[in-house]
């Protein structure tokens, strides 16, 4: 992939799955790509395959805006395209699910992008694009997803309302939604059989009956970050045909 020279790109929740894929294939292409991640594992394994061409630095999504903007502020000047894709999830039932499960999940599914992107607003050029990460829950009753879903909603909430009051600068917000896409962050919430069997009935009721890579939806991000230049407000489905089918 070629055409992203000299693009400026942050991306957070970037040193795994499908952050470090999209990272990987910006850099392919000529862009100068900034990523986040919190684990020490994850931010050595992304500055590993990223190489010197990469930023990879260490942040916390909901504590660490601001040295954030300050480390894209300082490398890139300006910022080209913003992914928010740092997330995570909960997988529990309405009667187990406790309220500080709840706050935390919204805590870093919703507010944290929110504010990621009100801070770097000021730092992003008329055709400039913002890409945020949903998920195909967010329109699908799946149980024990309830938080989950409900994140991933307000986030889609939240394109259209951005999309629409970042328009007259010339800034295109649009969110891309993954199905079934099997980067492990199941196996670090659950049990790794839980997270088997729940996998295995998500790709079993799947019309691709199959899970989508990571490449998959970097392209989908990519495309609706710089080749989709009169798309704004939506969200591309990256699933199998999982919400329409």
């Amino acid at each position: 992939m070629t055409g992203y020279e000299g693009k400026r790109v942050v991306i957070t929740g970037g040193t795994s799955g499908i952050g470090l894929a999209t990272a990987k294939a910006l850099i392919a292409g000529g862009a100068r790509v900034l990523v986040t991640g919190r684990t020490p594992t994850s931010l050595e394994n992304a500055r590993a395959a990223l190489g010197p061409g990469a930023i990879v630095e260490s942040s916390d999504a909901v504590s660490d805006i601001d040295s954030l903007v300050d480390r894209a502020a300082a490398e890139f000047d300006a910022v080209d395209l913003l992914v928010l894709n740092a997330g995570g999830t909960v997988s529990s039932t309405v009667d187990e699910t406790s309220e500080a499960e709840y706050d935390k999940l919204f805590e870093l599914n919703t507010k944290a992008p929110f504010f990621t992107l009100q801070k770097f607003v000021p730092l992003m050029p008329v055709g400039s694009a913002v890409v945020l990460t949903t998920s195909v829950s967010n329109t699908k009753g799946i149980a024990t997803t309830s938080v989950y879903s409900a994140t991933k909603a307000a986030l889609r909430s939240m394109t259209r309302t951005f999309a629409r009051e970042l328009i007259d600068r010339g800034i295109r917000v649009n969110a891309v939604s993954p199905g079934p896409i099997d980067t492990g962050i199941l196996e670090r919430t659950m049990s790794a059989e839980a997270a088997r069997q729940f996998l295995d009935q998500i790709k079993a009721t799947n019309p691709m009956q199959r899970f989508g890579e990571p490449d998959e939806v970097a392209k989908a991000i990519i495309f609706l970050g710089f080749d989709a230049t009169y798309t704004t407000g939506t969200e591309l489905l990256v699933d199998g045909g999982a919400s329409d089918l």
